[in-house]
């Protein structure tokens, strides 16, 4: 079929792409329609008329897309990357009307029964959703497995809100999934040569349907044993002892979601530190672990039932080793700070250890907080904002650093920093080699010539500068429109988070902060998400199209 030719008169590429991000928005309103039905268990009348009226516009924009240009070809791969970033965009934009619409009709009286009881607050935090930005900043950085929040009370938010935030992070992380393994061809390979055909364009409609269905059936699979390990760490926790089975039921499988998505939304008010539990926090660090390693290595693993073919990946024995070493830096970081930050939260501990209260935790919120930032998790268990600025930038390496490629994970990407320092290994070695010398490394289980080492080092070198040069750039902005108390660090630290999809903050994101700043971090989420290079192809297509 002609490119060159239009759909009821438009391109036909962009016909394509159209008619394809129409086939998402249809999928975001069946996910918002099968809300409403969590709204009806709980008589959460007026949420229910604003999913159903936000389900009801998503699904007739995504119909008539679909059905206007349901003649338009199949995508090639330059389509595919137009249509993750164009549609990540869409979708968010979309997923924001649950929050904006259940916030209008919902009346004061109303948004005031949502409040706890005994709560220090008296208004809902669903008040804040009226503003626009509010809501899809909420939206997309639920999609985007960010976990930065709007919601300033969480528990004061209506059932289904709650839901709707744990949902889009769940299955925003199958999307990345499917994204890094299926649109963008090789994953692990760190180079952009991964968002272009090797040798030719593509048809990719195939094998992302056999990718999602093999991604789903994992994911399940370890969504529902996360489940039911969060369910018996909170009843066994002090915390969970005093709720009613039904709110451990719901706080285990909301963590769970967030935290398998490594997308970090919570149900409580100061995410995981509202527990206080060393007992939850551990049992969280695997579930978070699980999220950050290439699901093709699960796939792998589970069908060989061979657990060590997680280490006979580079990025897995990475992953581990960057646990240790990150863990204990921190530790005796924090250790060096105890009187500077806010440790001691009087937990029981066995006399045996030889350790204060104030060490113990030191060393227990190093071990939770690296290993959630460098999962790109996002659940605090500590103040970080009354750490050191060391410590802060310790944690803001992890976040721009992140694990995986192929995982839920945001971040540079490992494999992209492996590839970065075994390059710059390689390039010294040269200097002592003659010109003619035929040299070949070793990257994982690949031996590359000098020709293809030069390119994967080069290539994740560019991604690698063009994220920081972003991150940079957008902590100088955030650094000049932050109030009074919060200094380079906290803006370096927050800025990390929001373009690394992790959600840790040192209390510099809220309703009160700058609407430069939540726009830019709007923009940041979305750009972390899609690794960059999607949204600078998007960029191209929108200012000169999709011709060569």
């Amino acid at each position: 079929m002609a490119r060159n030719r239009t759909i009821h008169g438009v391109p036909v590429d962009l016909a394509t792409i159209v008619r394809d991000i129409g086939a998402l928005l249809l999928m975001e309103a069946g996910l918002m329609l099968l809300s409403v039905g969590i709204a009806f268990v709980f008589r959460e009348w007026y949420t229910a008329a604003g999913f159903l009226v936000a389900s009801g516009a998503t699904a007739l924009v995504g119909y008539g897309a679909r059905r206007l240009f349901s003649e338009a070809p199949d995508p090639l791969m330059k389509h595919g990357m137009i249509i993750a970033a164009a549609g990540w965009f869409v979708v968010a934009c979309f997923g924001a009307l649950p929050f904006l619409l259940s916030a209008y009709v919902t009346p004061e009286s109303v948004q005031a029964a949502y409040v706890p009881a005994g709560a220090e607050y008296s208004t809902s935090s669903i008040q804040y959703f009226t503003s626009p930005l509010h809501a899809l900043f909420e939206s997309m950085s639920g999609w985007t497995g960010s976990g930065l929040t709007m919601a300033a009370h969480e528990p004061s938010l209506p059932r289904t809100i709650q839901w709707w935030r744990s949902l889009i992070q769940w299955v925003g992380g199958v999307g990345v999934i499917v994204l890094t393994v299926s649109v963008l061809e090789r994953p692990g390979s760190g180079s952009y040569a991964l968002y272009r055909s090797e040798t030719r364009e593509e048809k990719i409609h195939p094998s992302i349907v056999s990718t999602v269905r093999t991604i789903w059936r994992v994911f399940l699979l370890y969504t529902a044993l996360s489940v039911v390990a969060m369910v018996i760490a909170i009843r066994l926790s002090p915390y969970g002892s005093q709720l009613s089975t039904f709110e451990v039921a719901w706080q285990g499988l909301n963590h769970a979601m967030t935290g398998l998505a490594t997308g970090g939304f919570s149900v409580t008010d100061n995410s995981i530190a509202t527990y206080n539990s060393p007992l939850i926090e551990g049992v969280l660090l695997p579930i978070m672990t699980l999220g950050a390693i290439a699901f093709p290595i699960h796939y792998a693993m589970l069908k060989d039932r061979n657990p060590r073919r997680l280490f006979d990946d580079v990025q897995t024995r990475v992953l581990f080793g960057l646990f240790g070493l990150g863990v204990l830096a921190l530790s005796v970081q924090n250790l060096s700070t105890l009187p500077v930050a806010e440790y001691g939260r009087a937990v029981g501990i066995p006399p045996w250890l030889g350790v204060s209260p104030a060490q113990f935790d030191a060393i227990r919120d190093a071990t939770f907080q690296f290993i959630s930032a460098l999962t790109c998790t996002g659940f605090q268990s500590s103040p970080i904002g009354s750490w050191s600025a060391g410590g802060k930038l310790m944690i803001s390496g992890a976040m721009v650093l992140g694990g995986a490629a192929g995982s839920t994970v945001g971040g540079i990407k490992l494999i992209r920093g492996y590839t970065v320092l075994r390059g710059i290994r390689y390039q010294f070695s040269r200097v002592f080699l003659p010109a003619n010398a035929i040299v070949t490394t070793r990257i994982g289980d690949r031996r590359l010539s000098r020709e293809q080492m030069e390119r994967e080092f080069s290539e994740a070198a560019i991604v690698a500068l063009l994220w920081v040069l972003l991150l940079g750039l957008s902590s100088l902005v955030l650094v000049n429109t932050v109030g009074v108390g919060f200094d380079y660090a906290d803006a370096l630290f927050e800025v990390a988070s929001a373009q690394g999809n992790v959600g840790l903050s040192t209390g510099i994101v809220g309703p009160s902060m700058s609407p430069l700043a939540e726009g830019m971090f709007v923009l940041n989420m979305w750009i972390g998400r899609l690794e960059i290079i999607p949204v600078l192809v998007l960029t191209r297509a929108l200012l000169y199209g999709l011709e060569p």
